[in-house]
């Protein structure tokens, strides 16, 4: 640049008697107004036009802050700047000072998310893995404090440079609110609008301490593992059925099953236990028929008291749920309950003829719900 043009610039911009800035992007949050060696003219115009805000520094300290409107650069306009520069009777032209213009405006759709799983201990499931992922919008409450602690010396500073930050941010506080909340995993997905409001709540003064003002917060989606997710649904349909129907109707279906593979292993099968079956009927009929009928023999065996004892009442259980007493329960449904994780090997139960409550792995009966029950190896 030859001597002319450097003159050119100083006198093109040493004199400038307007301060203003047109914004026109979409992503700038603050923009430092450039003129020669940070010169204004005394007696300037500032334009702060609406959505923005404009802050003076001097030599890296912060001096005065105008929001929306017309201003005249006086001392009069520019009291904490005056007294920076020790100015009692007015200043010289030009003065020097940096100035910054700062979008005021709402920040929307700025996307987040968790780069890593959040690893959480339920109660039923155990150590699970969740991600999350949103939206949120903000805008800069305090441009004073934004510029000396986020912007710096950035002449020109876009949301996608403090946006790295924020969703480092909401991501460390996200896990620590899910953490704290300790909710059952399969109520996360579903209670999606209350953890978005605790999680803002949570994180506004965080935003706050570098100006920034939180302004809405969403939770779009939280995923698990699709095993996960299959488990918790087959675990949700089992705690609303009966299990005693859920047994008979399962039952029903490989009866069914079994029926439609006539010409195999199984069907041969299937005949033999509705052979079974019919051979109980026609007993349970014959049973019932009078007893003219009956050959002499029979007659003499009823008369005789030769018939079997009744069949024996099935044991019943109860059991203990988050202190509250359940049942009473078969020890099939007893053992469903343990597979589904319903209870655990230290739940108490109790039934007729036991003296008190008592940890499941402590009953004899129920330990073959442990595993480990196969029988030593013959002696030789």
């Amino acid at each position: 640049m030859d001597i002319f043009s450097k003159i050119k610039e100083k006198l093109s911009n040493e004199f400038i008697d307007i301060v203003e800035w047109l914004d026109y992007t979409d992503d700038t949050i603050a923009h430092r107004f450039e003129r020669y060696q940070n010169e204004i003219k005394n007696g300037a115009k500032l334009i702060v036009r609406e959505g923005q805000t404009a802050v003076f520094v001097n030599e890296g300290q912060l001096a005065d802050v105008f929001t929306p409107g017309t201003y005249d650069l006086t001392t009069q306009n520019l009291p904490i700047l005056s007294t920076l520069k020790g100015w009692k009777y007015g200043f010289n032209s030009p003065f020097k000072a940096e100035v910054y213009f700062v979008n005021t405006h709402l920040f929307t759709d700025e996307k987040w998310g968790t780069k890593n799983p959040i690893t959480l201990s339920d109660d039923r499931f155990g150590l699970v893995e969740i991600r999350a992922f949103g939206t949120y919008a903000f805008k800069i409450a305090d441009a004073g404090k934004f510029i000396v602690d986020i912007v710096g010396t950035d002449n020109n500073f876009t949301n996608f440079e403090i946006n790295e930050h924020l969703k480092s941010l909401i991501a460390t506080r996200f896990t620590d609110t899910v953490g704290e909340a300790n909710l059952p995993i399969e109520l996360y997905a579903a209670n999606t609008s209350e953890l978005s409001e605790t999680c803002q709540e949570v994180m506004k003064p965080e935003f706050m301490s570098v100006g920034i003002s939180l302004e809405k917060f969403y939770i779009e989606n939280v995923s698990m593992p699709e095993d996960l997710k299959k488990e918790i649904f087959e675990y949700s349909r089992i705690d609303k059925l009966d299990l005693d129907k859920l047994t008979k109707f399962k039952t029903a279906k490989a009866i069914e099953a079994a029926a439609a593979n006539e010409g195999g292993t199984a069907g041969a099968g299937m005949g033999m236990g509705m052979g079974f079956v019919l051979a109980q009927q026609m007993g349970g009929m014959m049973a019932g028929a009078p007893q003219a009928s009956m050959p002499m023999s029979n007659q003499n065996q009823v008369a005789s008291g030769m018939m079997p004892p009744p069949m024996p009442a099935a044991v019943q259980y109860f059991y203990a749920v988050n202190g509250a007493q359940q049942g009473p329960v078969g020890i099939d449904q007893l053992k469903a309950l343990f597979a589904n994780r319903t209870i655990n090997k230290e739940s108490l139960v109790w039934k007729q003829g036991m003296t008190g409550w008592t940890a499941l792995q402590e009953v004899e009966e129920l330990k073959s719900f442990l595993g480990g029950n196969t029988p030593p190896p013959l002696p030789v």
